[in-house]
């Protein structure tokens, strides 16, 4: 199969299938909590040099004044930092990020990179029929780099149905590692949240990646790590958990990707949006049809 992966890409790849991802993963889940100044406090400044954060609009600017290196991770905006679109028929973006890729759903299968791609089945853990709401459908794939917002917001208000947590591994998700792992994001560890709104179902899909020590939900709070190796299904009944149009829904402790699905003509994605693109939380992504 062609791909788009360089020999570089293919290389970067290669060499994270023998590391011990989730080892990896949960001794920075236990650095990014060291409350001792001397070191959250050299951690946090690096960090905010060497990718540029702009503390301006953080809630709390004083890189010192948190009390680890994740709470500054997870740190919370300013009011109206990131103003929600207002409009009826607006569908607002969930994250800070990048678009990685969206379109439609061809056959049940979502695009990730030239030559890459996966089915609704696979990223659903095997659920045929939550999977079956998004035939055809459309999709948007977002990544979060480590300078951005790591709170998720929900593009439409919704009721949550199901929650899912699906085992995986926890490759990167950076533009090369996507453009050369075949099946990416159908592979790595990830929570699933799937809502009734009034474009009809919509999945709200965190991915995990190397360093993301957890992914957290408003309802549930920290839901890796860990969890075992089975897909496990959570049910909810109708009026227990609903969510307002720009309300925080969960949080990556650590940076990944978030994959939205629409079942079939429900969406209309933004023209100005094409990979590569930049995105903010609130703004406008989509229109209802």
């Amino acid at each position: 199969m062609q791909t788009g992966a360089s020999a570089a890409d293919r290389l970067k790849a290669w060499l994270q299938y023998p590391l011990p991802h989730h080892l990896i993963s949960r001794l920075t889940h236990r650095l990014t909590r060291i409350e001792s100044p001397a070191f959250k406090d050299w951690a946090i400044r690096d960090f905010v040099r060497r990718f540029g954060v702009d503390m301006g609009e953080a809630a709390e600017p004083d890189t010192r004044a948190y009390k680890t290196f994740n709470a500054f991770f997870t740190r919370s905006l300013k009011p109206g930092a990131r103003p929600i679109a207002a409009d009826q028929d607006a569908i607002a973006c969930p994250v800070d990020g990048a678009v990685s890729q969206l379109g439609p759903i061809e056959e049940g299968r979502i695009f990730q990179a030239k030559g890459q791609s996966y089915t609704a089945l696979e990223l659903l853990g095997g659920d045929a029929e939550e999977a079956a709401r998004y035939t055809s459908g459309s999709f948007a794939t977002l990544y979060l780099s480590p300078k951005d917002y790591h709170r998720i917001h929900m593009p439409l208000a919704g009721e949550l149905r199901r929650m899912l947590h699906v085992p995986g591994r926890l490759f990167s998700v950076n533009p090369p590692t996507t453009r050369a792992v075949p099946r990416l994001f159908a592979r790595n560890e990830r929570v699933a949240c799937c809502f009734d709104t009034e474009a009809g179902p919509m999945a709200l899909v965190m991915v995990g990646a190397m360093n993301v020590a957890s992914i957290e939900t408003v309802w549930a709070s920290e839901v890796t790590p860990p969890m075992g190796r089975r897909v496990q299904v959570w049910n909810y009944k109708p009026g227990e958990t609903r969510l307002e149009k720009g309300a925080e829904a969960g949080r990556f402790n650590m940076g990944s990707t978030v994959i939205l699905l629409f079942a079939q003509g429900r969406v209309r994605w933004e023209p100005e949006y094409q990979p590569g693109a930049a995105v903010r939380m609130g703004r406008k992504l989509a229109s209802l049809i």
